[in-house]
């Protein structure tokens, strides 16, 4: 029996929508044109809207593209990094408090990077109805002006990114590599690099703050990270890998169902979130030796969880940031609004399932000291 196909025929949370015309039709040929029956709706609505994202990203360019390619970029960006659900989003919302420090890029801008500028005042007014009011993994906030990851704006621009695989997951196995961007084609790397600089162009434009941005596979691209923005800062969260896999599988059966072009095969989830860690690590390792001491700063879930003042206070030392006591009551107010929250509750993973994990995930135990 076929499982049931959840948020089937939702259009909400779908990154594709932001595509124009012609890389709609790149990435329908780079998937051969397959979509499931059950998904033709969605594939429908994206080729209805993408015409008019190729016109304002038309007039956009003829608007903005001169100012744009003029932008230098002086502040050195700061990277969250960590696996997905480790806790990225909560640093993320936390550090975006400092409104004097840091500019973090929202919803509508990450989903919409070739057309923002010309159309957020307007579309994310007419479309707010598309997000829903709180994440469906979560139930944290969400809306079009909330800090969001970035890593939907350079798939978008260049239809490059491991994300592709999740909603096409019968023929997206090649974009698999794009999430760490080694033994891929170097003009593939190329045009993800060039659109990631220009979209942090445009959100500099009118804002010389900062930029802090978040982005799960940016754990696995410090390197090609560092080529683009030698003074980056990085700071990496990481949490029990058992609560990681277990919240990721929660990921898979609730946020993802409204990306998918294709129907998914359940049974390949597991071994997915698994290899995806591993990959993700690999290169995360890799590539520390490239960092200073003083450029990247560590910190637990679990400790910003308890404390997390304390735990923003180290990070702010640790990386040289000014400002953090006027920082401090915004970032107080901010955690005040968010004191009724609840986490997601799992049951314990079976023995099994815990064995895997703890032998393939080995490495994330042992240096961070997490027992088994």
């Amino acid at each position: 029996m076929k499982p049931k196909l959840k948020h089937r025929w939702s259009l909400q949370q779908n990154f594709l929508m932001g595509l124009t015309f012609g890389h709609w039709m790149q990435v329908l040929a780079e998937n051969r044109f397959r979509i499931s029956p059950a998904y033709l709706h969605r594939a429908a609505a994206i080729t209805l809207v993408s015409p008019l994202n190729s016109l304002n990203a038309f007039i956009e360019r003829k608007r903005y593209g001169a100012a744009i390619d003029a932008v230098e970029i002086t502040q050195p960006p700061v990277f969250i990094l960590g696996h997905w659900r480790s806790g990225t989003t909560h640093l993320h919302d936390l550090m975006a408090q400092d409104d004097v420090l840091f500019h973090a890029p929202n919803t509508f801008q990450v989903t919409n990077p070739l057309t923002f500028l010309t159309t957020e005042s307007t579309v994310s007014k007419l479309f707010a109805w598309m997000i829903p009011a709180k994440r469906p993994m979560d139930n944290m906030p969400m809306s079009f002006q909330s800090p969001q990851e970035d890593e939907f704006a350079p798939l978008i621009m260049s239809q490059r990114s491991a994300y592709l695989a999740v909603s096409f997951p019968q023929t997206g196995q090649h974009y698999e590599d794009e999430l760490t961007f080694r033994d891929v084609k170097p003009y593939k790397v190329a045009a993800w690099k060039s659109a990631f600089v220009t979209f942090c162009k445009k959100l500099t434009l009118n804002d010389p703050r900062a930029l802090l941005l978040k982005s799960p596979p940016h754990t696995a691209r410090i390197k090609t990270i560092l080529q683009m923005f030698p003074d980056a800062r990085f700071v990496h969260i990481h949490r029990d890998p058992y609560r990681v896999f277990q919240s990721q599988r929660h990921f898979f059966d609730t946020a993802t169902w409204y990306m998918y072009m294709q129907r998914p095969n359940l049974d390949q989830i597991d071994e997915g979130i698994l290899q995806r860690h591993e990959v993700m690590y690999d290169a995360y390792f890799e590539d520390l030796a490239l960092l200073p001491k003083d450029r990247i700063c560590e910190v637990t879930f679990d400790a910003l969880e308890t404390d997390p003042i304390a735990q923003l206070s180290k990070i702010y030392d640790h990386l040289g940031f000014t400002g953090f006591d006027d920082y401090k009551p915004k970032v107080q107010t901010y955690l005040d609004s968010i004191a009724g929250y609840k986490k997601n509750n799992f049951t314990t993973l079976d023995d099994a399932t815990k064995a895997v994990v703890a032998d393939r995930w080995a490495r994330s135990f042992d240096v961070w000291g997490y027992p088994k």
